[in-house]
């Protein structure tokens, strides 16, 4: 085995006790918690050996990378769309990917819909919420949901829209938490997210809601104890094998 295949092997047992013991802690099963190995600026050899170890889901925030990596790589699988979908790609999303995390406007969702329709396929999405508030950062404007009515009008206003589309099928919420100096720090936006699906639940029964995507290497472990069932773990899977890999450029080279 080389020195890549032992540290990737390492880094996914580690993970993987580390998604069982949060969801023990918290009472949940760990067979509820979906790992979603994020390989973006990893080699097709790197997305193979995870593979190999018994990964089947892999996350891409770039569509025209996915696209160049997938025929390399088994069929069976499941791609998952993380990162902001550019219109100019939604084309190519539905034929590739299994689920999108990042549907964040309407706009968005209406022209995934009537791709979807033109290529006679339903394609399983998140909403994506940006529950922090950060200016900037995608997704649909939650950060003052409770406290802003106008705000709040919006959000339902746009989650009505896009639950009716028939193409789409909503199955939950996305988020991404701010940057913080300690995980415990990422927990009142993972709950937050947590209670905003709740309430969309109730008031949108004809979407499924079962799916909650957020946590990722920092702060997994508190996003498994407020309910996530998708995981995004890039770093804590890949690292320090990176370089063993191949020698990517310096920008690829980001935190998940």
């Amino acid at each position: 085995m080389s020195e890549p295949d032992r540290d990737l092997g390492s880094n996914l047992r580690s993970v993987q006790d580390r998604i069982a013991t949060a969801a023990r802690r918290a009472g949940r099963d760990p067979g509820q918690i979906r790992l979603v190995a994020v390989s973006k600026a990893q080699p097709a050899a790197a997305v193979r050996a995870a593979y190999e170890l018994g990964l089947r889901d892999f996350g891409e925030n770039r569509v025209l990378e996915a696209q160049a990596k997938a025929p390399e790589l088994p069929a069976d699988i499941s791609w998952h769309m993380i990162g902001h979908v550019q219109s100019r790609q939604a084309k190519q999303v539905a034929p590739l990917f299994r689920l999108v995390h990042s549907v964040d406007s309407v706009k968005l969702a209406h022209r995934l819909e009537r791709l979807c329709a033109e290529q006679e396929r339903r394609l399983a999405v998140l909403l994506e919420l940006n529950v922090s508030g950060e200016e900037g950062k995608y997704g649909l404007r939650a950060g003052r949901w409770t406290t802003d009515a106008d705000q709040r009008r919006e959000g339902l206003a746009a989650v009505a829209e896009i639950t009716t589309l028939p193409h789409l099928e909503v199955q939950g919420l996305m988020t991404m938490a701010p940057l913080v100096g300690e995980p415990e720090e990422a927990r009142p936006y993972f709950s937050r997210l947590r209670l905003l699906r709740d309430e969309l639940a109730e008031a949108f029964p004809s979407a499924r809601w079962s799916q909650l995507s957020m946590g990722m290497t920092d702060d997994f472990e508190v996003a498994i104890e407020e309910g996530a069932t998708l995981v995004r773990i890039g770093r804590a899977i890949f690292s320090p094998g990176l370089s063993s890999w191949c020698e990517l450029p310096r920008t690829f080279q980001t935190e998940t």
